[in-house]
């Protein structure tokens, strides 16, 4: 949970934010160390696209996807991207949130990563052993799927629910036995000394990632909504065609060591679309999972909060 200190300094940060143009709005924008939104940030085109339409631009940096998508759910920001498992729990919570687009991916930057002398050869070697992730994260959803695929249940293992920096820590520590991230924390930690990869997410479940908005910010400024897809639909085509310069964006942009941010952008898949129906079927299936591991207080219909975006002329 994402705290009330927290959610000052963003709106500090937010009102400090200078406007980039007079105009009849703002556009605030959640973002993560990596990714599409990381290199519009460092590009500018997104307030290129809205500065057409009287809007300005204000971005807040998060470490992960739940405090994101909790700070949208209550109205801080407007606009984000996240893994897959996050919307499911804010849907789950009651957040006004709605999915905008989607980013199918192959899961090769995602993996569970073990520690230098780890005695760990297969998924199945999890059972008993202290495996840390970020809760309600995509992390979270991986872990689940690999112990189906090797034949265990959640109970088999010792979750251990930590942030990125603190699974991070743990995890040089050697106080957890597996750690299940995803880039750039993935890339950073895997050039450590002896650090093994056990598995990566296109070995057991590809995932996907979502842009997600507020669900009143998105009623009420359709055309914004629209324009900020298409803009981030032309950044995902550079980037798939400029992975080299993406890294260094990225290092400029988060402070990640380039040597990270290069790893991490070879693997990234880029282009996002809408939401399919293969792709809303395959998220469904993912809320059906943690409820029915007692993780989500209700069932949810992610179909319920999939965004119509308003029809275009011509």
């Amino acid at each position: 949970m994402i705290s009330r200190r927290a959610l000052l300094a963003a709106g500090a940060v937010l009102a400090a934010a200078p406007a980039r143009a007079a105009g009849t709005g703002r556009l605030r924008i959640g973002y993560q160390k990596g990714g599409l939104l990381a290199v519009a940030k460092q590009q500018g085109r997104i307030e290129a696209a809205l500065d057409r339409l009287g809007f300005g631009v204000s971005w807040v940096e998060f470490s992960f996807g739940p405090p994101l998508l909790e700070a949208l759910s209550l109205g801080s920001i407007d606009f984000g991207q996240t893994g897959d498992a996050p919307p499911i729990f804010a849907q789950a919570a009651g957040g006004s949130l709605v999915y905008a687009a989607a980013q199918e991916v192959s899961g090769a930057n995602s993996a569970i990563l073990l520690p230098k002398g780890s005695g760990i050869r297969s998924l199945a070697d999890l059972k008993g052993r202290r495996v840390a992730f970020a809760k309600a994260s995509s992390a979270h959803n991986f872990t689940i799927a690999a112990l189906e695929k090797a034949g265990l249940t959640y109970a088999d293992i010792e979750p251990v629910t930590l942030t990125p920096a603190d699974a991070a820590a743990a995890f040089a520590r050697g106080s957890i036995d597996a750690w299940t991230i995803w880039d750039p924390y993935f890339a950073i930690a895997e050039a450590g000394s002896g650090v093994r990869v056990l598995t990566t997410a296109s070995d057991v479940a590809r995932p996907n990632n979502f842009f997600l908005a507020h669900r009143g910010f998105a009623a009420a400024h359709a055309p914004v909504l629209q324009a900020a897809l298409d803009t981030l639909g032309e950044v995902a085509r550079w980037c798939a065609a400029n992975r080299g310069e993406v890294a260094g964006l990225v290092a400029t942009a988060t402070g990640v060591p380039l040597a990270a941010t290069e790893r991490a952008a070879a693997r990234t898949d880029y282009l996002i679309g809408p939401l399919t129906p293969a792709v809303v079927a395959e998220q469904q299936r993912v809320a059906d999972r943690f409820h029915a591991l007692g993780l989500i207080p209700k069932p949810i219909r992610v179909a319920d909060a999939i965004w119509a975006p308003p029809a275009r002329s011509g």
